[in-house]
């Protein structure tokens, strides 16, 4: 499903791992933050890779993209992260063309979501081409596939329930917190982290815990001041983190560190202490549960969790489908529309040079040759030869590029 404005041996990519088949810990080696995503883009651009997109979040790291060889891409995802090519053979997949295509409608549409119906991909879909486009790495094709997945988001959303009720890890971490803690409201509450996965826990807490005992704390202690501001909550500095540790009785980490920013070196407890880790890379060392009195908890374990939303929400998985393969089948139709136009194109131009040189010829030796009426008529001509090739090459059953290339063969003649 090569683009039109890339040569004709690129194909389009999309490589990646997701939590289908790699584990949290797995994930978290190939796990790309903001630095290592621009660093990725600016490797591309000088492998000489024109129009990529790079996600990576809780679940999946992928990489959507034109390249001679899938290798390209798998590489571009090794050498900015601290995975390696043998741990991704193990975990990764590789999907091209059409089959790359229906990969990234599923997940933009959270088909493909660890919770089935979290929507908050697409926002990072989004954000990923508004970096690469700001980059001059998304051509006309990424664009318009991107909007379409966007479209076909938000029709799923507006007309099926697919994404009732408020299933998502930061809500399933807090229905887990409401059933497994006693007296809930009372107790000390610790969120560390507030990128989007802990301003979603945090909204969720306070709106189901009626909690007046939550604390924030942030590397960067303004962003944790602006969400408390819109919640009234207590908010200290990161130099309190381990004092703040020891009187929680719930710990919330969702950061976007690296490396593990608790273990069990800096709890120094007096009462239990369960913990939800809601980072990738984890952030909490598994270490903590040698001590006595801790539950440590992943997201992974949160998203095996069904209850009978998740469970209603299967019954429009059609529903949804139907509305992807109809905006999908639009695309596909501009797709082909714009990789056989050159050739058409080509074709008309030769058809007009021939139909000059002829007329130019005849008009020399015919006498009272009715130029005028011959160029209506050889125009006509042209563009109903034109047409029947058009309508071949939009045929379902079309094999395009071996028509194309059989087209260009026999008019010899060079799409542009």
């Amino acid at each position: 499903m090569e683009n039109n404005n890339v040569p004709k041996h690129l194909y389009f990519y999309s490589v990646g791992l997701s939590y289908k088949k790699a584990d949290a810990e797995v994930r978290g080696q190939f796990s790309l933050d903001a630095v290592a995503k621009t660093r990725l883009l600016e490797q591309a651009k000088n492998d000489g890779i024109e129009s990529l997109l790079v996600t990576s979040t809780c679940n999946r790291t992928e990489i959507y993209g034109f390249a001679e060889h899938p290798f390209q891409l798998i590489k571009l995802i090794c050498d900015n992260s601290n995975g390696s090519v043998d741990a991704f053979q193990k975990v990764g997949f590789v999907y091209k063309n059409q089959e790359a295509i229906n990969h990234m409608f599923r997940v933009g549409t959270g088909l493909d979501s660890q919770i089935l119906g979290d929507f908050e991909i697409i926002s990072q879909i989004k954000t990923s081409f508004i970096h690469s486009k700001s980059m001059n790495l998304a051509n006309a094709f990424m664009e318009r596939l991107v909007n379409a997945v966007i479209q076909a988001s938000k029709r799923i959303k507006t007309e099926t329930e697919i994404s009732s009720g408020a299933t998502s890890v930061s809500f399933a971490s807090v229905q887990y917190i409401l059933k497994n803690v006693e007296d809930i409201s009372n107790k000390n509450i610790l969120l560390f982290g507030t990128g989007k996965i802990g301003r979603n826990t945090c909204e969720n807490l306070v709106k189901h815990t009626k909690n007046e005992h939550i604390t924030l704390i942030n590397r960067t202690k303004d962003k944790a001041e602006k969400l408390a501001g819109k919640l009234n909550l207590i908010v200290k500095d990161y130099s309190e983190l381990h004092l703040e540790l020891q009187k929680a009785d719930v710990v919330v980490v969702a950061t976007g560190a690296q490396n593990p920013t608790v273990d069990k070196a800096i709890l120094n407890l007096k009462k239990p202490l369960l913990i939800l880790d809601l980072s990738i890379p984890k952030n909490v060392n598994e270490n903590v549960e040698e001590l006595e009195g801790v539950t440590l908890i992943h997201m992974d374990y949160l998203s095996q969790l069904t209850d009978e939303t998740l469970e209603n929400r299967k019954l429009h998985i059609p529903a949804a489908e139907v509305i992807i393969e109809e905006i999908k089948e639009e695309f596909v139709t501009w797709m082909k529309g714009r990789k056989f136009a050159p050739t058409i194109n080509a074709l008309k131009d030769k058809l007009n040079a021939i139909k000059a040189s002829e007329l130019d010829f005849q008009s020399k030796k015919i006498a009272d040759f009715n130029e005028e009426q011959a160029e209506i008529i050889s125009n006509r001509i042209i563009q109903k030869i034109t047409t029947h090739f058009a309508n071949h090459l939009k045929d379902d059953d079309t094999m395009v590029d071996e028509s194309i290339e059989w087209i260009e063969k026999v008019f010899k003649i060079k799409a542009s």
